[in-house]
């Protein structure tokens, strides 16, 4: 029997997030496929960032003698960021997803960007905005208008912003007018991030699984997902994603030109990057202008309601033969 330490929860705002897709990951290897195989122990990682095991705390060096292989769960802040794999590499225990370095960059929104940029993939018209510290940059109030003057006259309206790092669209606020800028700025120091400006692009919004060596292919594409907020929505919120109410259409009402040039571009993304196992990169396609990569997500959310597991579906895989697949990918890097 193989031991799988499935990690979940985790330190960032994405715990509850993180726990279903650990429960979900869980719930596989003990189901009737994989049980005959696999052996699951589950890895809660609390807000403090402690490990435990069976309820009680284990360290690092009980942990490395545990288990054979890590499935890692853990999303945001010492899960995506490269952090978390340093420690597993330290120990020379093999987990599953990117290794550290790919990870940071993938986490990083501008760092990715770069990289898009790079490859010649478009993305959106961004800067950065560092962090606010009030000893640097003054009064609150005075700040953010300060910077909402500075997104009003770079960058046309619509505006999104996003924290510099982390996902499920936490923290992001979509702005019209310079008003709601200064208002999203003054609302967001709290963040203890730097904030990334960006163009709010509009057009489908598509999203594309990548999985190493699946199927004969090195490296094989997802059917490209096309996502459509729910009337009210003004993108594809954390409450989009996870309330069940996003109409999510896999395959997506692409034309086969857009559907190709999708799934060359999440391939270019995912090894470019050099991103492991398997990622998922968003898109938006716009008419007369083409196809421009938002980010990518080096550990894509494996919830019921998430997007990986429905491609997944599609093509008449299912999320056990994914999760004995990404396993197997890991353990053979041992």
């Amino acid at each position: 029997m193989i031991k799988v330490g499935v990690i979940r929860g985790g330190v960032s705002p994405e715990y509850d997030i993180s726990l279903a897709t650990g429960g979900n990951v869980l719930s596989h290897l003990r189901g009737d496929i994989l049980s005959k195989k696999y052996e699951p122990f589950d890895l809660l990682v609390d807000k403090e960032g402690v490990c435990h095991l069976n309820g009680l705390p284990i360290s690092q060096e009980k942990l490395a003698r545990s288990v054979d292989v890590v499935f890692n769960a853990l999303h945001g802040d010492f899960g995506e960021d490269g952090k978390l794999q340093q420690v597993l590499e330290n120990w020379s225990i093999p987990y599953t997803g990117s290794e550290s370095v790919p990870s940071a960059v993938g986490y990083n929104k501008v760092l990715a960007k770069e990289q898009f940029a790079q490859l010649g993939i478009k993305t959106p018209k961004h800067f950065l905005i560092p962090l606010y510290q009030e000893d640097f940059d003054g009064p609150l109030e005075f700040y953010a208008r300060k910077k909402a003057r500075e997104v009003f006259e770079k960058l046309s309206p619509p505006w999104i912003l996003k924290p510099l790092t982390g996902g499920s669209s936490l923290g992001i606020r979509v702005c019209k007018t310079l008003p709601e800028l200064a208002q999203a700025f003054e609302s967001m120091e709290n963040k203890n991030v730097s904030i990334l400006a960006e163009e709010l692009i509009a057009g489908k919004e598509a999203t594309v699984g990548v999985i190493e060596k699946f199927r004969g292919k090195d490296l094989y594409a997802l059917p490209a997902i096309e996502i459509r907020p729910p009337i009210g929505s003004r993108f594809f919120d954390y409450e989009a994603k996870y309330s069940g109410k996003s109409e999510e259409i896999c395959p997506g009402n692409f034309s086969e030109v857009e559907k190709r040039e999708l799934e060359r571009l999440a391939l270019a993304i995912h090894t470019g990057l050099g991103l492991g196992h398997y990622s998922r990169s968003d898109f938006i396609v716009v008419p007369n202008r083409g196809i421009y990569a938002l980010e990518v997500n080096t550990l894509p959310g494996l919830t019921e309601e998430s997007l990986i597991p429905k491609a997944l579906f599609s093509i008449g895989s299912n999320m056990s033969e994914f999760i004995d697949h990404i396993l197997e990918l890991a353990i053979s890097k041992k």
